[in-house]
């Protein structure tokens, strides 16, 4: 099955037209799912627990029910996983997702019959509104690619299908996108990744691509190997009818420059903002690289500023109540039974009117190992200026505090760079991240300028070293994603292994 031409016209515009009603009243649909979910979670464990029959109002939500972490909620997780129903949503889940991050072990998320069509409604939306405003009516005729996790599930528990959410969303795809849809069902549930993409540049270096989607530096590693394979300095030469670039998952920032040189000329980039919780936002305009807040898609938000995610009884605010320029952790409730779940994420708002949005790092990706309160955003923000000035491409990148170094000298932040080509004046690359890094940060500035730390240092890694260390830890590829910044040296004691050795 395929959608014509003929009736993919007028359908983008419908959508781009839905986009547009919902984006005028994003507190109107706020405050219509805050009474649905509510309604629904009544009847569950979770809701009689905390006395669901008794909110009406935003206030009684964060009177009975406090901000969690996963670990809070492992409890209810393991009665759903035992088979019980109506624990945390009305039934049992469809799925179950397995999630981890880069340090942490897994984390098991529910997903309803009623949240995983939001899932896919919210991508359709983002692709269609983008045909629509594009006029790019003919994207669909060619092929897609979706980098994604294997689609192969398991059970747990009593029975309960569970694998990664890019896995699963693989058998909820609509049928007019699977007949164009790579790689095949086979080269998907490959598991080593170099073997993996070996096999989906096989299958896709001579097919007429049309759009591409996946996390940046997994896909930087597909683009340099088509483009080997083919002879070809650009994709817009290898792939003429390609229209689109759909990422997600990680800041852009430090990707863009080498991404728009091996994208060329006619090549659209369109920004996303998905995870296990709901499909959060999406960039809803062609000039305008903010998000649009996803508020009708079975979610119901609130934001607490970063600065108090950890206290006892942060501020808590719905999303009538935010102000642009602030930065906020992101907290969610959702039609799969999560509530005040903390996400990990932060975002400030570009505007108000509508909500739109930047993701600018995880609460867990921060450094402030001497009272500096860095977040990724400045790193990345940095580190891209920096290249910039200096002409520098860069592969990918990560900051550790070292508190002691061996040299017995002053602390400083230790920086991991795989270069494309290290600098030939890597001193002058050093002081100019240096400056731009204290542009960012008045506290970094402030040790910086009162020597209570050194400048920044970098370790040049080996080429595909960041590569190296995620397999050395089977995280190689798929939705797995390298932090910019950590405030211990876990990821610095993996990187040390495959670094071009500098002395200071």
């Amino acid at each position: 099955m395929r959608l014509k031409s003929t009736l993919l016209k007028p359908f983008a515009a419908k959508i781009s037209r839905d986009v547009c009603k919902w984006g005028a009243h994003q507190c109107r649909y706020q405050e219509k799912w805050f009474q649905y979910l509510i309604e629904k979670g009544r009847a569950t464990q979770f809701g009689k627990a905390h006395q669901f029959e008794r909110i009406k109002h935003y206030q009684d939500l964060k009177d009975r029910v406090p901000i969690r972490s996963y670990e809070a909620y492992k409890p209810y997780i393991d009665q759903i996983l035992e088979g019980k129903k109506d624990v945390m949503w009305p039934g049992k889940p469809k799925y179950i997702v397995g999630t981890s991050g880069t340090t942490s072990g897994i984390k098991y998320i529910p997903l309803s019959k009623e949240s995983i069509p939001f899932h896919i409604r919210s991508a359709r939306d983002a692709l269609f509104n983008y045909i629509h405003l594009s006029r790019n009516y003919r994207m669909l005729d060619g092929k897609m690619i979706f980098l994604t996790g294997s689609p192969e599930l398991d059970t747990i528990g009593n029975g309960l299908p569970i694998g990664r959410l890019s896995g699963i969303i693989n058998h909820e795809i609509p049928k007019y996108i699977q007949n164009n849809k790579l790689p095949s069902y086979e080269t998907n549930c490959i598991e080593d990744w170099d073997e993996k993409l070996e096999a989906i540049v096989e299958e896709t270096w001579n097919a007429d691509m049309t759009m591409i989607s996946g996390i940046p530096p997994w896909v930087l590693m597909y683009y340099e190997k088509l483009l080997a394979k083919s002879g070809k300095s650009q994709l817009s030469d290898m792939f003429p009818n390609m229209k689109l670039f759909i990422h997600g998952g990680v800041s852009y920032a430090p990707y863009e420059h080498k991404m728009n040189q091996l994208l060329g000329a006619g090549i659209d980039c369109l920004e996303t903002y998905p995870s296990t919780e709901g499909f959060i936002a999406y960039q809803d305009q062609l000039d305008d690289k903010s998000l649009i807040l996803n508020t009708n898609a079975g979610m119901f938000f609130e934001f607490v500023p970063t600065d108090e995610i950890f206290n006892e009884n942060p501020t808590r605010l719905q999303l009538s109540e935010v102000e642009p320029n602030v930065s906020y952790a992101i907290i969610i409730h959702n039609n799969a039974g999560l509530w005040a779940s903390n996400i990990g994420d932060t975002i400030t708002f570009t505007s108000c009117n509508p909500y739109r949005l930047k993701v600018t790092g995880r609460i867990k990706h921060f450094l402030s190992a001497f009272g500096e309160h860095i977040i990724a955003k400045e790193v990345e923000d940095a580190m891209k200026a920096a290249c910039q000035k200096m002409s520098v491409n860069i592969i990918d990148f990560t900051v550790a505090p070292q508190i002691n170094p061996p040299d017995g000298g002053k602390a400083f932040h230790e920086w991991f760079v795989e270069f494309e080509r290290i600098p030939d004046e890597l001193d002058k690359f050093e002081k100019c991240l240096d400056e731009e890094l204290q542009f960012r940060n008045f506290h970094y500035k402030d040790l910086i300028k009162g020597k209570v730390i050194a400048p920044l240092k970098i370790h040049p890694m080996q080429s595909n070293g960041f590569r190296m260390m995620m397999k050395s830890i089977g995280k190689l590829g798929g939705q797995n994603k390298i932090p910019h910044l950590m405030n211990d040296r876990y990821l610095a004691s993996l990187c040390l292994k495959y670094i071009i050795v500098k002395a200071y």
